[in-house]
């Protein structure tokens, strides 16, 4: 076969894209407060901000969809998509919500109270919102590996296991479970071994603790284990699946990613310990326990999604774009974290930026510089997203300042990613004019999505 890896795909419908000048682009960012969560969609020509449901759902999906049932309890739809998730997961009890935070709210909410404390490789933004809201303490553990951008390891989401070892020694009473994310958001969509998770769960279970997983990206983590973890070369993708669930007690999921669909979620759970208490707040705050804030359709979507979402052709194209944007930023001198993730591309923006002080926030500066120079829209995983001002005023800054470019599934092709590959190595020649922020307004929690910047 040629080594020319194609779209495991065809296109059947396409979305025009609105092609900009710099100038109307100047505009929309000041009109948006220098905050690219702020823009409209319709202002952006390649809108990587996220790639939690931002994808193209297939033909097979959107004939899914016509099977919804709409019933209000014990709709035909719950069921169908119980049974594919039972047959995934191995767990007995499943519990929709309409996303991956609302998954995290319902859980934290029956089982966290005010002073617990969370161990994590990494919590990603809302995770961490919603455990500190309960007033829960969010404890990051990834491997020493995870927070450097440059350094090459094939699993650099792992947990340290002796941190965390040391943390359960000293906070037992304080934890009510362990969490682990797989894929590493936080630290650039990086995977998790096998063996880092058989042997924190052993680790939680000798401390009379609950393993919970979240697994957005579980079905790229597989992959990635399948291609770098050896006894696992020949394991289909569903059967790592399968093991790396058997060693959890249960898992929060937002769908809108490796579930293939626009929206939906959910909680799995082993035993029925916390189930009666996880009902009661999810019919409170999301719906019925058979739809869960859901509609019937997006029921039938998700079944569908998550057996195509394990697809090996599928998966290989996944990972190989992330890689071949890395290689076409190596070849430009541009940094990122290193080896690339599964679904997204992380631009060190120290790397681009190496002389502006972390006050001025780099990598927020570097997302406003990709969409100004070329329409494309980032997010910042720095000092906005992870800081915080704190009371006498004074700020913290995150251990690193990455640009996130996620990429949502099967929608881009080949010549956006060489588009933006040139457009990123544009923004690096011109470095020294980007310009800095301050922030201007804030909120408490998730200050990134709503803050309002002025240029230094």
């Amino acid at each position: 076969m040629p080594k020319t890896l194609i779209e495991p795909f065809r296109i059947k419908s396409v979305e025009p894209i609105r092609m900009t000048t710099r100038a109307e682009r100047e505009r929309c960012l000041e009109e948006a407060r220098l905050n690219v969560f702020k823009l409209r969609a319709e202002d952006v020509l390649i809108d990587w901000l996220t790639d939690s449901g931002t994808g193209a759902m297939s033909s097979r999906q959107w004939g899914a969809i016509m099977e919804g049932d709409e019933s209000y309890a014990g709709a035909r739809s719950f069921y169908r998509l119980e049974k594919v998730i039972q047959d995934l997961t191995g767990m007995r009890h499943f519990v929709p919500t309409h996303q991956g935070r609302a998954a995290e709210k319902v859980l934290f909410t029956a089982v966290c109270k005010k002073g617990d404390l969370v161990p994590s490789n990494c919590h990603f933004d809302t995770t961490r919102a919603n455990l500190e809201y309960l007033g829960v303490e969010a404890v990051d553990r990834v491997i020493a590996e995870g927070l450097q951008p440059a350094l090459v390891h094939p699993f650099k989401g792992n947990i340290d296991l002796a941190r965390v070892e040391a943390l359960l020694r000293k906070e037992g009473h304080r934890i009510p479970f362990g969490m682990l994310t797989v894929t590493n958001n936080t630290g650039g969509g990086q995977p998790v071994a096998m063996a880092n998770i058989r042997a924190y769960a052993a680790l939680l279970k000798k401390h009379g603790k609950p393993f919970i997983m979240d697994v957005c990206r579980f079905a790229e983590n597989a992959m990635f284990i399948k291609m770098r973890e050896p006894g696992y070369e020949n394991t289909p993708i569903r059967d790592i699946a399968r093991e790396m669930f058997s060693y959890a007690d249960g898992a929060t999921m937002s769908a809108k990613k490796d579930g293939m669909v626009n929206i939906g979620g959910f909680i799995v759970l082993r035993s029925d310990e916390w189930l009666d208490a996880v009902r009661n707040d999810l019919i409170m705050m999301e719906g019925f326990p058979t739809y869960g804030g859901m509609a019937g359709r997006d029921l039938e979507a998700l079944a569908v999604g998550l057996e195509e979402g394990i697809d090996e052709d599928y998966l290989r194209y996944r990972l190989r774009t992330a890689e071949y944007l890395g290689e076409r930023l190596e070849a430009n001198g541009v940094g990122f974290v290193k080896p690339t993730g599964g679904h997204a591309v992380y631009i060190d923006a120290r790397s681009v930026l190496p002389d502006m002080p972390i006050a001025h926030y780099p990598a927020w500066a570097l997302c406003n510089a990709l969409y100004l120079e070329g329409g494309i829209r980032g997010v910042e995983v720095g000092s906005v997203m992870f800081g915080r001002r704190l009371d006498d005023g004074t700020e913290t800054y995150h251990a690193m300042e990455l640009v996130r470019l996620a990429f949502p599934r099967r929608m881009y092709t080949q010549s956006h990613f060489d588009y933006a590959a040139e457009v990123i190595a544009e923004v690096k020649q011109k470095a020294g004019q980007i310009r800095g922020v301050k922030i201007a307004r804030q909120p408490r929690f998730l200050r990134h999505f709503t803050s309002e910047f002025d240029w230094v």
